[in-house]
């Protein structure tokens, strides 16, 4: 599939492999060297692939295969880094409780939830629960046109109404499908243009590019709408408005991350195009469809299009390309000229030439000028753009100069460096030993004259590392030992909390809660309950009565996994192997007492 998708770009860009300088590829789920293997069928020339240089044109490949088990990550599954959304659950976990499913899902369904509760009882303001169904309804409509959509079939307002439900009040068609897919999009600069003037009435222009995070308000209101990025977007998108001189009123297609219907509906509001509260205000006017202010989503979206996570970007981008040079067929927007983009991910540039060079079949964008992008990502960064066709007599042509400047990504040098001390701290404790001190770097001198700081600490390095590896094997003995002599073996591990508890007051002030453990299925079949109270001074860890802050019912054998590695507490209650019960927030600290770095084994 990576094969089509890079022929089709070539073909489209009237280039040969030969070319091409450097090849970027984005698979979510790849492995480190998944780029060449993916390119192999379409020629080996010897250029970078992945490493981004000096070079005039570009390739930029994403692709996707989804294997079984692939999605484990997304719902808190990982055993070689953070959690990414561990703060957004702790505040799912507060708002509207934790269930036993999909976590983004239950992410998404909230806020629109949140959004129907705060906007949905006022005449002038009424979200309903019908304008997300509208918005899916919408977006399987347009995908008919499509020939690259997963599914091309248009679904009743009532059939997605009726869908089997997913969480709450959401339904299978208002969730994108995670799918097999690639899409590939060839770059160049404006040097290369000079030097290639026949493909310049082809070529899509980059009008600006602005990169965001997460703002304080996603975690410090517990406004599940916030904690999805909204601030974020707001911000970056009215950044990209000053910087380009261009504003929502002047796009006519946007192809916008509709993960799950609620998120399109609440992204018109970030994005400005219409005030707080009033999204709902454009599904009933038909302002997100052909025949309205914009059209959003002529591809299908995500839900209709399917969302390779890797390759979802690029596809967006193939899209407002074709809609932008008027070639979209039964799909082209009338009068296309300026494209926007909203995704989860970073490779965003062929959707949009699609649409700006009117390639779009049935969904183009009419007249298709300027394309506009918005791009986010959990846990959590975002990306707004606008594209135009770089032969463009547009108005607003004198702003080219400084809007190309806005594109360029502003980062220093030294960022690759750090992230490289950084990955050699982690894993050579030796070095790490050897240095055992701390540095402060103040770099002077970046983009724009900024300043940027860093900080090297191998004091702290060497403690993580020291208690990584075997210096907690006795925890192994001591389980072992407990299941000879027929008892639990969970026993050690609540032994070994005892002694952080009384040893570690910054883990047992971070902490600041209280657990009742109880252990089923231990030997002959009997029952045991553990109670750590780390609000107690000193510390409680033992077996008493007592209003506790969270109850937690769990085999022995599955504690045992939980605390050595093999079992992540989220999957654990996900699959109903875990049963929580009280303040479900104050459950995510238990990351800090169960760290299995700390208390590691293999049983």
């Amino acid at each position: 599939m990576v094969k089509e998708a890079v022929t089709k770009a070539l073909t489209d860009a009237k280039l040969n492999y030969t070319d091409i300088e450097l090849v970027t590829v984005g698979y979510i789920y790849g492995g480190t060297c998944c780029g060449q293997r993916a390119l192999y069928d379409i020629g080996l020339t010897g250029i970078p692939i992945l490493n981004v240089c000096n070079a005039d044109v570009v390739m930029a490949v994403g692709f996707e295969k989804m294997a079984p088990g692939s999605l484990e990550a997304m719902q808190g599954n990982m055993d070689d880094r953070a959690q990414p959304v561990e703060k957004h659950i702790e505040i799912m976990a507060e708002t509207y409780g934790l269930f036993p499913a999909p976590i983004t899902a239950q992410m998404f369904a909230n806020a629109g939830k949140e959004h129907m509760e705060k906007y949905g009882k006022e005449v002038s303001r009424r979200t309903k629960r019908e304008h997300f169904a509208k918005i899916a309804h919408k977006n399987h409509l347009h995908s008919v046109n499509n020939p690259n959509s997963q599914f091309q079939k248009e679904f009743s307002l009532e059939e997605v109404l009726n869908a089997r439900k997913i969480y709450d009040f959401m339904g299978l068609l208002e969730c994108s499908p995670t799918s097999d897919g690639a899409a590939a999009a060839v770059l160049c600069s404006e040097r290369y243009l000079q030097k290639r003037p026949e493909l310049r009435p082809q070529a899509v222009e980059i009008l600006g590019i602005e990169l965001g995070t997460d703002m304080p308000s996603v975690f410090a209101e517990r406004s599940n709408i916030k904690m999805i990025g909204f601030d974020m977007i707001k911000k970056i998108s009215t950044d990209l408005y000053r910087k380009t001189g261009l504003g929502p009123e002047d796009v006519q297609v946007i192809e916008l991350h509709d993960c799950f219907a609620p998120n399109e509906l609440i992204t018109y509001e970030a994005l400005g195009l219409c005030p707080l509260g009033k999204g709902a205000e454009i599904v009933d006017r038909g302002d997100n469809t052909y025949g309205g202010k914009w059209v959003i989503n002529p591809s299908g979206g995500l839900i209709s299009k399917g969302h390779p996570i890797g390759a979802t970007g690029v596809a967006q981008v193939v899209e407002l390309a074709t809609q932008l040079r008027g070639l979209a067929g039964k799909r082209q927007v009338p009068n296309c000229r300026i494209a926007m983009q909203h995704n989860i991910g970073v490779a965003q540039v062929v959707e949009l030439a699609t649409q700006l060079r009117g390639l779009a079949g049935k969904r183009q964008v009419p007249n298709c000028k300027i394309a506009m992008q918005h791009n986010i990502g959990i846990g959590g960064a975002g990306v707004v753009a606008m594209y135009r066709l770089a032969n463009s007599n547009d108005e607003n042509a004198h702003l080219n100069d400084n809007m190309k400047r806005s594109a360029q990504i502003n980062s220093f040098m030294s960022d690759a460096i750090f992230n490289e001390i950084k990955h050699r701290a982690k894993n050579e404790k030796e070095l790490v030993k050897a240095v055992n001190s701390s540095f402060r770097f103040t770099l002077t001198d970046g983009p724009n004259g900024s300043v940027k700081s860093w900080t090297v600490d191998c004091v702290v390095a060497m403690y993580r590392l020291a208690n990584s590896n075997d210096e907690n094997a006795h925890l192994n003995d001591n389980m072992k030992r407990s299941a000879q002599i027929n008892s639990f073996m969970s026993d050690a591990i609540f032994n070994e909390i005892k002694h952080r508890a009384k040893n570690e007051k910054e883990l047992v002030k971070a902490v600041n809660s209280s657990f009742r453990f109880t252990l089923t299925d231990g030997p002959n079949g009997s029952v045991k309950s553990w109670t750590v109270d780390c609000k107690d001074d000193p510390p409680f860890v033992g077996e008493r009565d007592g209003k506790v802050d969270i109850e937690i019912v769990i085999k022995d054998s599955d504690f045992v996994k939980i605390a050595s590695g093999q079992l992540k507490p989220d999957q654990a209650f996900m699959q109903g192997m875990m049963k929580l019960k009280g303040n479900l927030a104050k459950a995510m600290k238990l990351r800090s007492l169960l760290d299995p770095s700390l208390l590691k084994s293999k049983l």
